[in-house]
């Protein structure tokens, strides 16, 4: 058990955040001493690294509230959504570094902006409906299981650099794939790349179970987004190719 204090200088949240939380029932202390000492067990920690988390795709407190404290959760789909919504935020950002290099290039060309020239007044890559969009998709489905938990834990274990390479490692399976989609999908050489597929998904995420595979197999072609996504990797045609071939996986 650690006390508000010890919670604090572990995970960098102030003790006022803490008490805040407490109050509005999302993260309550697991025992109180008789002499009011907030005290915190390992499943609260785990409940506020995904406080965290939630807070960094930017849900609002009441939001996160809400999907903790929901029974409801599919974790094969949160995961895609989750992962979804981190490519579209870093997809965001790198527009805008761009952008913002175009235009300081631009000024040191001439010297100074040319407010009248064409296409000088671009705000295209200010929007972010895209991200808006899929954010409020994901607020009304994602909910709390042992599976997110997992998730959670093992992305709070990584750090930035170690969490893109995970995703790297993700789409370069995906790109290998892609690459036999000239083979029946219950081929042997395809079999072997799914099974790298759920091992890489349960070494970096969560227990990847043959139910939540299947589930992922299903999403990577009814989700649009998603399908652009490995598409991109493999080639057109990997994300159902993908599909299939999990669903031979998940039969056999």
């Amino acid at each position: 058990m650690w006390t508000v204090n010890e919670v604090s200088k572990r995970t960098g949240v102030s003790v006022r955040t803490l008490h805040h939380y407490d109050a509005i029932g999302l993260l309550k202390p697991s025992r109180v001493t008789e002499a009011g000492y907030r005290l915190y067990d390992d499943t609260a920690l785990r409940r506020l690294q995904n406080i965290l988390m939630f807070r960094e795709l930017q849900f609002p407190l009441k939001e996160i509230k809400a999907i903790l404290d929901n029974p409801k959760f599919d974790p094969a789909e949160a995961l895609g959504q989750q992962i979804h919504l981190l490519e579209l935020q870093k997809a965001h950002i790198e527009s805008l570094i761009s952008f913002a290099r175009e235009l300081q290039w631009k000024h040191r060309q001439k010297g100074a902006f040319d407010m009248e020239e064409k296409h000088a007044m671009e705000f295209d890559v200010f929007d972010k409906k895209d991200i808006d969009r899929y954010a409020e998709e994901v607020k009304e489905r994602w909910g709390s299981t042992r599976a997110y938990a997992e998730c959670m834990e093992k992305a709070g274990r990584k750090n930035s650099r170690e969490q893109e390479e995970a995703a790297g490692r993700l789409m370069e399976i995906f790109a290998r794939i892609g690459a036999l989609r000239h083979l029946a999908p219950e081929e042997k050489a395809v079999q072997d790349e799914v099974h790298a597929l759920r091992q890489c998904i349960t070494d970096n995420y969560y227990t990847c179970t043959p139910e939540i595979l299947r589930g992922l197999g299903e999403m990577y072609v009814a989700d649009e987004r998603m399908r652009r996504n490995i598409d991109r990797a493999g080639g057109e045609g990997t994300a159902e190719f993908a599909s299939k071939a999990i669903s031979a996986y998940c039969a056999s």
